[in-house]
């Protein structure tokens, strides 16, 4: 009787110590809602006025639906082995968004002491330390994102990217990030004699954060193989280059954000999160311009926001986000593009929360009649 109590206590503590070790953890966010769009304006091919409007389900305004897992393992002095999947999926009817595992497929290893090391599809370094900052829509809530006017930190995903990250010191964190084969499905290989059909990418950021006050600088290149890789749009062997500057104070009552940035040759992603195919508008009207290589073409952005507490339990945020165009793009696509959008959100528990937006466009897509309106109340449930 002792002997089997004894057994039964050293697995006990086998299994304590495992679990210790080693964690895996499920997590999520379900976003959905009611939403309103309306577009308008001038087809640049007809020359005929249109105007749309869509009222319907919102789906992932605030942040888009996901769910995943992500571990670690305690592998002995302060190193462990990580991972992380993570799926996107539409509320609306179910459906993956990017494939199984397409918003994040990585594993790698941290350390305390030198930092961390992740293989796989995931965000740049830049996106991860700049968005936020930048603006208090971060990279989400539709047309009121901060990447309308910043390509480069919308939440930016690469294939077969090595990512690195440094502990923090003072404050300061560095990161650098290298894809082989940038928004390419899959490696290709360099043949005897031909072309390597890839196109790269890499980017470098640097943040602050003490108390009140955090900083993000960032540097982004997206290099076009010499010939077409599918999926590829744009100009071929032309590097687009962003940078950007990004920084927002806490004065307890309302916290404040700013951020400029420059991208040449391109776009990194798109720039808002409206098509206008189906209402009117052309292919050239999308909005979906990803990874478009322009040669020549200059865009310079800038953003101001704002977010203040209301009460114990809820929160107004607002910003204006402008891309200014300066070539590259086409006469009759020479508008500034600007943004206006309110935000409210509170808080029904710690995981739960209800939110309200309004957004208002102008020179969309560099445009110069082209409008854009959207509405949206929603509730988000995070797990």
């Amino acid at each position: 009787m002792k002997k089997s109590l004894l057994v039964a206590a050293l697995i006990t503590g086998f299994v304590g110590a495992a679990q210790a070790e080693t964690s895996v953890t499920l997590y999520g966010r379900v976003d959905g809602g009611i939403g309103y769009q309306q577009f308008k304006g001038t087809n640049p091919t007809t020359g005929e006025s249109f105007k749309g409007s869509n009222t319907g389900m919102a789906n992932g305004i605030m942040g888009g639906n996901r769910w995943g897992l992500k571990g670690a393992e305690d592998l002995g002095e302060g190193l462990q082995a990580v991972f992380v999947l993570e799926n996107g999926f539409n509320l609306s009817d179910g459906t993956q968004s990017d494939g199984m595992f397409g918003r994040q497929a990585t594993v790698g290893l941290k350390s305390s002491s030198w930092g961390q090391l992740d293989f796989g599809r995931q965000t740049t370094v830049a996106s991860k330390y700049l968005s936020g900052v930048a603006s208090p829509f971060g990279a989400d809530w539709g047309q009121a994102s901060v990447g309308s006017a910043f390509s480069a930190i919308n939440s930016v995903r690469y294939n077969n990217m090595i990512m690195y990250q440094t502990p923090k010191f003072s404050g300061f964190q560095l990161g650098l990030n290298y894809s082989f084969t940038g928004n390419a499905g899959s490696q290709g290989f360099k043949t005897s004699g031909g072309d390597e059909p890839n196109d790269k990418a890499w980017g470098a950021a640097v943040r602050y954060a003490n108390g009140p006050l955090a900083v993000g600088l960032s540097y982004d290149e997206y290099k076009t193989s010499e010939v077409r890789v599918d999926g590829i749009g744009g100009d071929r062997d032309t590097a687009i280059k962003s940078w950007n500057l990004a920084g927002s104070y806490d004065f307890d009552v309302v916290e404040v954000h700013a951020a400029i940035g420059q991208t040449r040759n391109g776009w990194f992603k798109h720039v808002s999160a409206i098509d206008y195919r189906d209402i009117g508008g052309t292919d050239d009207m999308t909005g979906r311009q990803s990874w478009g290589a322009i040669n020549d073409a200059k865009v310079n952005s800038y953003t101001l926001g704002l977010s203040a507490p209301v009460g114990a339990n809820g929160k107004i945020l607002a910003s204006w986000v402008m891309a200014d165009p300066k070539d590259g793009f086409g006469a009759d696509r020479q508008d500034k593009q600007h943004f206006y959008s309110l935000g409210y959100t509170y808080k029904l528990s710690k995981r739960t929360n209800v939110y309200a937006l309004g957004s208002y466009g102008t020179g969309v897509h560099f445009y110069d009649d082209l409008k854009a309106t959207q509405f949206a109340v929603g509730l988000r449930h995070q797990f």
